[in-house]
């Protein structure tokens, strides 16, 4: 896994590649970003069926990007650990509707070796978790419903984002840790500087990336976007 280089964190989802050249995918965007995004889904969380834990351990041998597993199935309390211990994830990403017990699950997860991930859907409130974010290295506000990719931004979901902000924020202003702040869904040359300026310091980016002629141009045009709207966020409001 090669360091990480810190906000913006442009994560190219292989969702939106090929799914008979991943390896290749994933060169395509090494020389911009140092993680990639892999959603696993298994048909019965979520109406799709993508991938999952042999391809991932696959994809693990061809690329040195980070791998961010973000995890759409039921059981992720049994199959969370394996997609760091057997698949090598960087980063696996659990849905806080789908888990038996969050916390426990998280803890396994980071156990295991890998950063932990706490998804909420659209529909789904912040406040039940904030009291497990001490065992969350990334959150993650879907910005589309969970199942499909190419869906438009649900604009809705951005006073959430601005919601989990000021709760990492506060957190991180007692002396905590930083916890990252993901969005996943619909994010674009569009819409990502409205996360950017919510908050949103960690971008999936599907078909924005894949579906360009030069996918590494076009994940360093949105991680510029990212810095710039940032930016030029108001010093009483970042």
């Amino acid at each position: 896994m090669r360091a990480d280089s810190g906000f913006p964190r442009i994560e190219p989802s292989i969702l939106s590649a090929d799914f008979a050249r991943l390896g290749a995918a994933a060169d395509a965007v090494a020389p911009a970003v140092d993680w990639l995004h892999v959603d696993v889904m298994d048909q019965h969380f979520v109406p799709n069926l993508t991938l999952g834990l042999p391809v991932v351990s696959s994809l693990r041998k061809a690329t040195d990007l980070a791998l961010d597993c973000h995890l759409m199935i039921e059981d992720p309390d049994s199959w969370g650990p394996r997609y760091a211990e057997e698949g090598g994830a960087d980063s696996v990403t659990v849905h806080a509707e789908a888990c038996a017990d969050v916390r426990q699950t998280l803890r396994a997860v980071r156990a295991a070796g890998a950063r932990s991930g706490l998804a909420v859907k659209p529909n789904t409130a912040l406040d039940p978790y904030e009291d497990v974010l001490d065992d969350v290295d990334m959150l993650l506000i879907m910005t589309v419903e969970p199942g499909f990719g190419g869906q438009a931004f649900i604009a809705e979901m951005l006073p959430k984002v601005a919601q989990a902000r000021r709760l990492l924020d506060r957190r991180a202003g007692d002396g905590g840790r930083q916890i990252w702040l993901q969005v996943d869904g619909g994010v674009n040359a569009e819409t990502i500087e409205r996360c950017a300026a919510a908050g949103a310091d960690t971008f999936v980016a599907g078909s924005a990336v894949y579906g360009a002629a030069d996918p590494a141009q076009a994940a360093r045009a949105l991680a510029e976007q990212a810095r710039r709207a940032a930016r030029a966020v108001p010093a009483e409001q970042a």
